[in-house]
């Protein structure tokens, strides 16, 4: 699209966890310093609920996790780099032949100094901000299903969410996709669960006054163990992509998409 209402997002890599991440992280650092200079932590605060083969009557415990942000000098991209995975993240996403690329190199950079055993999830995962222009309403935007209960009030939220099993390839079959769609009268913000920590933000999605508008939350994943072969993950990832790009379509409107630029094949 020439004109994207993509403002965040991420494409992570899970594999089988190294706890002694920290060891490796100054070689991997180094690898990528090139393109990604800044370099600082973070500390992640999980909390734990026991499973099956623990012990009966366990509380869940609270966990702290280090990990480490890998940034371009500009701010706009950057690795998430855990004990257990690595996410590309962006606030300037392109096209997804350039965001894709990213996510591999970087996971390559981190098996040939780790030497992974395997990836056990693949996600894609995009905000979109719909921002009525002057005139507009996100009404134009959203296919009718999405428009919310109409009611004599004044709406403060809206929030629907739709999970499909989809069918994929090639390493693993099924994939699972959710997509929310938040409507609100709000400055434009992040779902609870992400930021994009560590990167500047995007002028032209700075919305600090409340304003009537919707953010799609698509995300697309697989679960299952898979080689580290980055031809097979790319393709694996391709595939993912592109039930996004359908379901975004199933998602907005023709007036939306003619805003927005949408090209074919992107």
């Amino acid at each position: 699209m020439s004109n994207a209402p993509v403002y965040y997002a991420l494409a992570q890599a899970r594999f089988n966890p190294v706890n002694m991440m920290s060891k490796y992280v100054d070689e991997i650092q180094d690898r990528l310093r090139g393109e990604y200079p800044q370099f600082g932590k973070q500390q992640l605060t999980q909390l734990v609920i026991p499973g099956h083969g623990q012990a009966q009557g366990a509380s869940p415990q609270v966990e702290q996790t280090t990990s480490w942000l890998l940034t371009r000098s500009d701010g706009t991209a950057g690795f998430i780099l855990a004990p257990w995975g690595i996410t590309f993240h962006t606030i300037h996403y392109q096209t997804h032949e350039q965001f894709i690329p990213e996510l591999l190199a970087g996971l390559k950079t981190v098996h040939d100094v780790v030497k992974l055993d395997h990836v056990s999830r693949l996600g894609l995962r995009y905000l979109d901000a719909v921002l009525p222009r002057n005139g507009e309403t996100v009404e134009e935007y959203l296919v009718g299903g999405l428009h919310g209960i109409k009611f004599d009030a004044t709406r403060r939220y809206t929030m629907t969410e739709s999970m499909f099993t989809t069918e994929v390839k090639p390493l693993l079959s099924t994939g699972t996709l959710v997509t929310r769609v938040y409507r609100m009268n709000a400055p434009l913000g992040y779902p609870v669960d992400i930021a994009p920590n560590g990167l500047a933000v995007n002028p032209a999605f700075v919305v600090k006054e409340p304003l009537e508008h919707v953010v799609i939350d698509t995300d697309h994943f697989v679960e299952g163990q898979m080689p580290l072969d980055m031809n097979r993950l790319d393709e694996q990832l391709l595939s993912l992509h592109g039930i996004i790009k359908s379901v975004f379509v199933a998602t907005t409107t023709d007036y939306a998409r003619k805003a927005w630029g949408l090209i074919t094949g992107e």
